[in-house]
């Protein structure tokens, strides 16, 4: 049976381009309705403009200089663009390619760094089911519970990624972001992180930068093509597998470039 994808919109992208040289759009005039409680996947060949236009969603290209952002970005009706950044990092939740467990932290540290670097403060029995919770949602708990001030590094490539999707859910985003979370890890790593963020979609939005087609159609109820900074193809995953509308989108599924 499908899935059934609620058709509340969580992010809207409005003429959104992004510059790293002036004069020339990495990405260029991207339009789209993300929608709620679904997975939307990111697909097209290297340096295409995927992982620019997740980044802008979050407002990291604000920490590098020269890149200018332009368009609107809406968050749940709210013009990103125009919030403090740090508020939107609390709203849209990263997780990076490669598992990047801040290493001087301990597991238990490492889930509310967030809280830290935002200067919340929490009483130690808010710390403690902050911890506990996201550690289950992620699957982890089990496995670190008698471990949780021992420092996030000893932990397995897929174990630190959990951990750093722990740490990205602790601060409950409107949206969760993966920047091919699975690239830097063996397969039974990668089903057991496909199969959490089909689990957290039920409480979370979420949008995957892949560049492995198959983990998309395994996966995602929406997908976007982008090609050469700009998006070919939105549609829903099942339907531009079976029937893109674009040769271009065909000749990417069918491994033809990419």
């Amino acid at each position: 049976m499908e899935n059934k994808i609620i058709e509340n919109t969580v992010l809207k992208f409005e003429h959104v381009s992004v510059s790293y040289v002036p004069g020339k759009n990495a990405v260029d005039d991207i339009n789209a309705d993300v929608k709620e409680h679904a997975i939307t996947a990111i697909m097209g060949p290297s340096g295409c403009g995927k992982s620019t236009l997740l980044r802008a969603i979050n407002r990291m290209h604000e920490l590098y200089k020269g890149i200018t952002v332009s368009g609107h970005i809406l968050l749940k009706g709210e013009d990103i663009m125009e919030m403090n950044p740090m508020q939107v990092r609390c709203k849209a939740g990263m997780v990076f390619q490669r598992p990047n467990p801040f290493p001087t932290m301990s597991v238990y540290d490492n889930v509310l760094a967030g809280y830290k670097l935002n200067g919340i403060k929490l009483k130690k029995s808010q710390k403690d089911e902050i911890v506990e919770s996201c550690l289950r949602d992620v699957g982890l708990w089990k496995e670190v519970k008698e471990s949780l001030n021992k420092k996030g590094t000893f932990l397995s490539g897929g174990q630190q990624q959990r951990l750093c999707i722990a740490r990205a859910i602790a601060l409950k985003p409107e949206i969760l972001l993966m920047d091919e979370p699975t690239s830097a890890l063996d397969p039974i790593a990668t089903n057991k992180i496909e199969q959490l963020a089909l689990e957290l979609k039920k409480i979370f939005s979420i949008i995957i930068v892949t560049h492995n087609i198959a983990q998309a159609a395994r996966i995602s109820d929406m997908s976007m093509f982008m090609y050469l900074g700009e998006l070919i193809e939105y549609e829903k995953t099942k339907i531009m597998f079976t029937n893109p509308k674009d040769k271009r989108t065909e000749d990417y599924l069918n491994g033809q470039f990419g």
